[in-house]
């Protein structure tokens, strides 16, 4: 299957894991790693993650859960006092027949009055300038929306977003600007909406676990995630004598996240959003962490009951709703769950659970068959649907 989508050109390369029952039963390697020198694609090729950095992340904020030095009902303004007494940005239609105003960006001075026009980005913002409203948040922002893309905080199209308009410098870092990042107002009300943050939501959550641990996150992650799992081959920054390892037009982006963000300080200033490149192999280690209730090589990452957690539904109906959702799906914390296969896309059985990133990558847990795959490639295709139906029709037993 895989070799007959790089036959048609429509990927150049992927390697593929799948662990069944606690042993590797697939890893393959298949097409090349780059057009211009027509390399083998190596089965210990280095990816670049982008989103699918975000479970790593909920991992980390939830180790901090089980040790009680955070909470998900915990508001963001018991760390970060700027997120206190938030702001909503609420559209407001015309009058039919009412002319539409000169198009106008919102500055601070509108922003101050509570009412003005922005600039729209994506699909949930419709017009190119729309009318809002501003309004106190009717609940405080906690962690819990953070993890679960209810928070409002830079959603994909979103009204608050647009508003904002807020970009890092150069010199910023997690703890410089994050507290700027809560100027800018929600999307939504806390709760009330599904809708994902690609970047803003979970650099908030990296924020906090820098606070509640006392270490910057980068570090944090390894010291308590990649290196109790061995992922050896799962960066943040890629050494060079590794480089080889991707396609040589991603090389730049590997080295150091100061390049891929803008940011001078690559110790803590790092993604909520990406950040991390690795391997097939160790990215299964991840994944069959999860699968064993947050156990691996007799390191325990987290306990049973907060995998639980993790990987259950944490939103009620606000996925079926939601534009990266649908019929079937729910979500946990970073993670996108199947609660029925009869109605979810994908082709995954009922209680999997699943994320992916922008480059492609996607990995996908069925608990009840003590499943899980590592699909990697730097390209989008259909081609993880097709792979997860073949899966779903070898389970013989």
């Amino acid at each position: 299957l895989a070799q007959k989508y790089i036959d048609e050109g429509r990927v150049p390369g992927v390697v593929v894991g799948v662990s069944r029952r606690n042993k590797v039963v697939y890893l393959e390697a298949h097409g090349i790693l780059e057009e211009e020198t027509q390399e083998p694609m190596p089965e210990d090729a280095i990816f670049i993650m982008a989103s699918s950095t975000k479970p790593v992340i909920g991992v980390a904020a939830l180790t901090l859960v089980d040790e009680g030095l955070i909470s998900l009902q915990d508001p963001v303004s018991k760390y970060i006092p700027e997120y206190e007494n938030l702001q909503v940005a609420i559209p407001v239609k015309s009058a039919p027949g009412v002319k539409k105003k000169s198009k106008l960006k919102a500055k601070s001075k509108v922003q101050a009055k509570g009412k003005g026009k922005a600039k729209g980005r994506g699909k949930n913002v419709k017009d190119n300038f729309r009318e809002y409203r501003l309004e106190p948040a009717n609940h405080p922002l906690t962690i819990h929306h953070l993890l679960t893309h209810t928070a409002g905080v830079g959603s994909r199209g979103g009204l608050g977003a647009a508003i904002g308009g807020y970009s890092a410098k150069p010199e910023d870092t997690l703890a410089s600007w994050v507290p700027k990042l809560a100027a800018r107002p929600l999307d939504f009300h806390p709760g009330s909406r599904r809708a994902y943050s690609p970047g803003d939501g979970l650099k908030v959550v990296r924020r906090v676990i820098e606070i509640a641990s006392g270490m910057p996150v980068n570090k944090f992650i390894q010291s308590r995630i990649l290196d109790p799992l061995d992922m050896k081959d799962t960066y943040f920054d890629v050494p060079e004598d590794k480089l080889h390892r991707m396609p040589s037009r991603f090389h730049s982006k590997a080295k150091g996240v100061r390049k891929v963000f803008g940011v001078k300080d690559s110790s803590t200033f790092v993604s909520g959003a990406g950040g991390l490149f690795s391997t097939t192999r160790d990215y299964l280690r991840f994944q069959q962490m999860l699968v064993n209730k947050g156990t691996l090589f007799d390191q325990q990452i987290l306990k049973p009951e907060t995998v639980t957690i993790m990987t259950s539904n944490q939103v009620g109906d606000l996925m079926t709703k939601a534009a990266k959702g649908g019929p079937g799906f729910g979500a946990g914390y970073t993670t996108g769950i199947t609660l029925d296969q009869t109605k979810a896309r994908g082709g995954h059985i009922d209680g999997t659970f699943s994320w992916g990133g922008a480059a492609g990558t996607i990995s996908w847990t069925t608990p009840s068959e003590e499943l899980t795959v590592v699909y990697m490639v730097q390209g989008r295709s259909d081609l993880q649907d097709k792979i997860a139906e073949v899966i779903r029709n070898s389970i013989i037993d």
